[in-house]
């Protein structure tokens, strides 16, 4: 009597359940404050919809710190919880979501190993 069959992982229940800590989003507006945190000041606050990878909208809009300039309608990188935090110049604000990057172009592979390539913006 050996030891007992190991069973096969699900690597696709896996990758299901993984979590992806930087998201899309479309900035559709700002926020402005009346009063803020003495290290958020100067910072901007916009408006973000958060998307899914085929740029569909997803879930609530949400306030996020811009740290890269970013203009009306354009498609950013953002990053929830502490990671938010971290990105600014001050790691101990009270921020939750932070945009950190503009996307110009969206390259992804698909399980019919087709490339689809989603451009962004103008360009």
């Amino acid at each position: 009597m050996g030891a007992p069959a190991r069973r096969p992982r699900r690597v696709a229940w896996w990758l299901s359940k993984r979590r992806t800590r930087v998201q899309l989003a479309r900035v559709v507006g700002t926020c402005v404050a009346t009063r803020k945190t003495p290290g958020l000041a100067g910072q901007r606050l916009l408006l973000i919809q958060p998307l899914d990878f085929a740029l569909q909208d997803k879930g609530r809009i949400a306030v996020a710190a811009d740290t890269v300039s970013a203009g009306p309608e354009e498609i950013v990188w953002f990053v929830r919880s502490r990671e938010a935090a971290n990105s600014l110049q001050d790691p101990f604000n009270p921020v939750d979501c932070a945009i950190v990057g503009i996307l110009d172009e969206l390259e992804m592979l698909h399980e019919d190993r087709m490339r689809r390539v989603f451009p962004v913006g103008d360009s």
